[in-house]
């Protein structure tokens, strides 16, 4: 095989720059990495054969500056970029600025970045290409009033979406005409400030449809395949958790059908390189949800069903040459799944949980694929995306491979931050998923708190000034002869020895609104450390059990707080754009009875 560049840079930062990363080191490709501040320390720059710093923790200061990207590539002389997902993967502009400054930008054409990326333009060309698209609209709503004009014509429930959203960002869903206006107004302002475009429109909200998506593959010589498809049905917040492939809803006509709709839609706007046909699938329907013009966080479950290597023919349809594989040569085998095991408590409405990595044991054996940006010592920021592995599992068939992910889950052993380790092992246990389905009301109700993972409530981590930090130790003992392994939680002293329960549990973070936690009962709580993104009540305004008085940015995600009693707030202590540490008060309620 001959080399189609001699260097190409990565612009991107965890186990997506490693997964890159590899394959470059397998082709013989030189690899040039880039980090944050913040990423100084982080594995994935050790993968890199050079590694150049572009700036501060924020990514809009290092990681989305694309001119500190392509003044590195200059630099290094690397004739390729591959922005892996994420930040500026999807980004026309960059890929423009690539070509500009004589670098290949490893993906498809900046022309067909901008017709899938608007929601709007896409569903239009989608329609006209023949390939179905959810009841709605495709020109911009302006306002509320036109808004309920089309839902009244279309139906409730409806979902308002940006234009330019992707990632569950910028959605909104109102499932009766009293709704409307919130999720208008909380659609436009998430988008606004995820994409800077405020841009919304409607269509009809499916109830409860499995997201299904289809892997295409493009190059310059006319040639588009289409790898299957691939289940991420199992979400929260519209978030992915778990995805799979093959899709237990998807037959053969099914799957047929859905594989030529993505050729086309592929076809229509000129694509080349990976891309991903999102669809959302009712019964034997399928429509049109949204094209991702990049590679997925989820291809290593097509990967593994196919054996074809997506980054690799990504890299060689960016240096013109033909895919290695034609539609006749894809034919995917056996059953994959993948879990994300990002740094979140399931016990706390899946929380952010940031913190660093005091033990790491991955699940090894037969079947098991562990992509992942970190190793025992890391610490996760808690300004990046919150996911730090993906767990993927293969075997001759479904139930097989279930079994396996239980096996790997068993062995996979992490202590620090809070994982989702323990959800997907009651997920994968629970009746309704075996049988094929996403348990979308387990899902609704744990994210609500309405619903406990057995075992994993009690260790949750403890809340308040009074709580004391705990240490976590396992010892063996022997009972009868029979070896156990046991989990051995006790206060820790200032000097790391076990001690008596009277030290104060400090804070994570520091430096933000609040300085700490309160013991004060008319006090609402920031959950975690993050950035305050909206205060929705103001002195002196009634509030309800529940009722959401404020919204914490944390790891890339929106957290609703709400007040734990009915009330008058009294006094607002944070404003937009504060920084909060866990703990930290948001609002104080008038004294209760």
């Amino acid at each position: 095989m001959s080399v189609p560049f001699d260097k190409v840079l990565v612009a991107n930062r965890g186990e997506i720059a490693i997964r890159v990363f590899r394959s470059l080191t397998e082709m013989g490709i030189a690899s040039v990495g880039v980090y944050s501040e913040a990423d100084r320390d982080a594995d994935f720059v050790g993968y890199a054969d050079e590694a150049y710093l572009i700036g501060p923790p924020p990514a809009t200061e290092s990681y989305l500056v694309a001119e500190k990207i392509l003044e590195v590539a200059e630099r290094s002389g690397a004739q390729a970029v591959h922005p892996g997902y994420g930040f500026l993967a999807e980004n026309a502009g960059f890929a423009r600025s690539c070509a500009e400054a004589g670098i290949v930008f490893i993906g498809p054409p900046p022309e067909a970045i901008d017709a899938m990326g608007n929601k709007i333009e896409a569903r239009s060309l989608m329609e006209s290409s023949g390939v179905p698209i959810v009841p709605g609209v495709t020109d911009p709503v302006e306002d509320v009033s036109a808004a309920r004009a089309i839902a009244d014509d279309i139906g409730y429930p409806v979902a308002v979406k940006a234009a330019a959203g992707g990632g569950g960002k910028g959605f909104r869903v109102a499932l009766t005409a009293d709704e409307l206006q919130g999720a208008f107004e909380g659609a436009r302002r998430e988008s606004e400030k995820f994409f800077a475009d405020s841009v919304v429109y409607l269509e009809r909200y499916l109830r409860e449809p499995r997201h299904v998506e289809v892997q295409i593959l493009a190059d310059t010589h006319g040639r588009t395949v289409h790898l299957g498809e691939r289940d991420c049905s199992v979400q929260r917040r519209h978030q992915k958790l778990v995805e799979e492939s093959p899709s237990p809803v998807v037959d053969a006509d099914l799957r047929e059908r859905m594989g030529a709709a993505s050729i086309r839609a592929a076809e229509a706007v000129g694509y080349t390189s990976a891309g991903t046909l999102e669809y959302l699938v009712s019964g034997d329907e399928f429509f049109f949800l949204e094209m991702n013009t990049r590679i997925q966080v989820e291809h290593t479950v097509t990967e593994m069903v196919t054996g074809v290597d997506l980054v690799r023919e990504q890299i060689r349809v960016a240096a013109g040459e033909p895919l290695s594989v034609s539609q006749d040569d894809i034919a995917p085998r056996g059953h994959a799944f993948e879990c994300r095991i990002n740094a979140e408590d399931p016990a706390r409405s899946f929380m952010p949980a940031p913190a660093p990595i005091t033990r790491w044991r991955a699940p090894e054996g037969p079947g098991i694929r562990l992509d992942s940006g970190v190793s025992e010592g890391s610490d996760i920021p808690d300004i990046y995306d919150p996911m730090i592995a993906k767990l993927v599992v293969h075997d001759v068939d479904r139930e097989s491979a279930r079994r396996r992910m239980l096996r790997a889950l068993n062995e996979f052993d992490v202590a620090g931050p809070r994982t989702l380790i323990p959800f997907h092992r009651w997920l994968f246990a629970q009746d309704d998923f075996i049988a094929g389905g996403a348990c979308h009301a387990e899902l609704a109700a744990l994210v609500a708190g309405e619903l406990e993972i057995p075992g994993l409530a009690a260790d949750a981590a403890p809340e308040g000034e009074d709580a004391p930090e705990m240490t976590e130790r396992m010892f063996t003992a022997e009972v009868s002869g029979r070896r156990f392994e046991v989990a051995l939680r006790y206060p820790t002293a200032d000097d790391g020895a076990a001690a008596a329960p009277t030290r104060k549990r400090k804070p994570r973070g520091g430096g933000g609104a609040g300085g700490g936690a309160s013991a004060d009962p008319d006090a609402v709580l920031s959950p975690m450390q993050g950035t305050v993104l909206r205060v929705d009540a103001g002195a002196g305004d009634s509030v309800d059990a529940g009722q959401v008085v404020a919204v914490i940015e944390a790891m890339k995600m929106e957290n609703e707080v709400t007040a734990h009693r009915a009330g008058t707030i009294a006094v607002v202590g944070v404003e937009p754009g504060a920084s909060v540490s866990a703990g930290a008060v948001l609002v104080t309620l008038e004294p209760g009875d």
